[in-house]
């Protein structure tokens, strides 16, 4: 679906209008999702902006900018939206930013961000092992976990 996406640091926030706007024109409920990488030293920029940033001066540009704080976290949001009630869940994996680019296993920012407690970038790791420790994975487990909550709920509501 074609949705605007608001231009935000915050994926929360990019995240909330693009649910709430999908439903409007489905008029059921619904589920989406992005991702962010914030960096510590500039405040958490460039979040929800990332892509942005590449197309304008590149990943290899970014890895230069940063000066000595390299720590960052990856985000990602899942909104689901029932028409009455918005839920945000969030899966979220601490890091550094690479020096330069590295890797072929690409997918967007992939190339830059190392997570703690590894030396490779997320693009550097078969996709195995970034399934394994990846923010969009914590988000769909807490989301699965939402969900499955919710129907119990629903189920006991009836009985």
């Amino acid at each position: 679906m074609d949705l605007d996406e608001i231009q935000a640091i915050d994926v929360k926030k990019v995240v909330e209008h693009k649910t709430k706007q999908a439903f409007k024109i489905i008029k059921r409920p619904v589920i989406t999702e992005d991702t962010g990488l914030y960096f510590e030293e500039w405040h958490g920029l460039p979040g929800a902006l990332a892509k942005f940033f590449d197309q304008s001066i590149g990943y290899k540009n970014l890895c230069q900018m940063l000066k000595s704080n390299r720590q960052a976290k990856a985000q990602t949001v899942i909104g689901y939206f029932d028409g009455k009630r918005y839920q945000s869940l969030i899966g979220e994996v601490k890091g550094m930013i690479a020096k330069k680019p590295r890797g072929k296993n690409n997918f967007g920012w992939d190339v830059i961000f190392i997570p703690d407690g590894y030396k490779k970038t997320y693009a550097e790791l078969t996709n195995k092992e970034k399934n394994k420790i990846s923010m969009r994975r914590k988000a769909v487990e807490k989301f699965k976990k939402y969900i499955i909550n919710k129907a119990q709920l629903s189920v006991a509501k009836t009985h």
